[in-house]
């Protein structure tokens, strides 16, 4: 029996100065092409925090509008299907791809629907109603089963969180010959060190918080070290004084990239994953010297999602376990409170506890 939707529901919105605004709204109505999830679970991402609950700008590419619901990494349950809808059915469980693109340029056709650039580019809570509400309407093409393994918590952490760090990872070919360092191990760091593993690589992970070294250990990073200035020198003693083989960025700081091409041995492999910030170095010594290839990475595919979803039933891994703080809908000014402390993991909306 299908399930009785109510006409109005409860959504939040960011308008910028650390506010958290509740709203009350129209359940949407799926159209073609679409369908209408009950949200089960909606994580909160560091680009939320930084371009969105402080203050609106559009440093990650796109405007932010501010009378849309937030909130970019939905999972949840298909109750109803608009037309022209054959892959999915009420009952279905689903995570979401956070972007729509247009459907026609290059990166779309790829399904890199986050480097599109025409107007057509919809983000879930920038640019169009998001998760951090009772029922959001969601593109088919932009949703993926998700096994029965994985939890809607589990689901939630794919798209932006885990699906950036298994790009980056994919982007240095990263597998069971490689010696890999995280440095940076906030939730996106914390997914790099777990897919890392994954991979079949060793690991060591570096951050300057006791809280997110401990958690790395709890992961099961094969080596965690703080970032203080013996980091290099320690990084060289756990390799043989070679260096490592891919070094990732999560940090986001001038440090920690300039760290990762001191730590990459000859011919290896450096990925910036972390945003904003800068860095400067001499190009001779740390990167043509040593032969280095340095790789920007943004944020997966839809085809590598559903890979990375294959991956993660498949080795039997909960991507929730880097979860360090719930709240339900209704105290989702409190979580972007804890989280922005900058001392959790992830933090993440439960509609399970309503």
């Amino acid at each position: 029996m299908s399930e009785k939707i109510p006409a109005k529901m409860s959504g939040m919105k960011l308008p910028g100065g650390a506010k958290v605004q509740p709203v009350t709204c129209d359940v949407p109505k799926p159209g073609p092409g679409q369908v209408l999830l009950k949200m089960k679970a909606a994580s909160l991402c560091g680009s939320d925090l930084k371009y969105i609950y402080f203050e609106h700008t559009d440093k990650t590419g796109g405007a932010r509008y501010d009378d849309v619901i937030a909130g970019h990494e939905p999972s949840g349950q298909v109750v109803a299907v608009g037309d022209k809808v054959d892959d999915f059915r009420e009952g279905d469980r689903v995570v979401v791809y956070h972007i729509q693109g247009c459907g026609y340029c290059d990166e779309c056709r790829k399904g890199f629907y986050i480097n599109c650039q025409q107007p057509e580019r919809r983000a879930y809570g920038w640019q169009r109603d998001g998760a951090l509400a009772e029922y959001m309407v969601a593109d088919a093409n932009t949703c993926i089963h998700l096994p029965d393994f994985l939890t809607y918590e589990d689901g939630a952490m794919i798209a932006c969180g885990f699906g950036t760090a298994y790009q980056g990872l994919l982007r240095a070919n990263v597998s069971g010959n490689d010696r890999v360092l995280v440095m940076g191990l906030g939730p996106v760091g914390q997914a790099a060190l777990i897919l890392a593993k994954a991979l079949g690589a060793q690991t060591i992970g570096v951050d300057i918080s006791e809280e997110r070294m401990e958690m790395a250990r709890t992961i099961g990073a094969d080596e965690v070290l703080p970032g203080d200035d013996s980091v290099i020198e320690n990084i060289m003693k756990l390799t043989g004084g070679k260096g490592v083989e891919v070094a990732v960025d999560c940090s986001g700081s001038s440090i920690g990239r300039h760290r990762c091409l001191e730590a990459a041995r000859m011919w290896g492999n450096v990925v910036f994953l972390g945003e904003q910030g800068t860095v400067t170095f001499e190009p001779s010594p740390l990167l043509l010297h040593k032969n280095l290839t340095l790789h920007g990475s943004w944020v997966t595919s839809v085809g590598n999602m559903e890979k990375l979803v294959e991956l993660l039933d498949r080795k039997k891994i909960h991507p929730s376990q880097i979860i360090t703080h719930r709240f339900p809908l209704e105290e989702t000014d409190k979580a972007f409170e804890v989280f922005a402390t900058g001392r959790t993991g992830k933090v993440c909306i439960n509609h399970e506890m309503e």
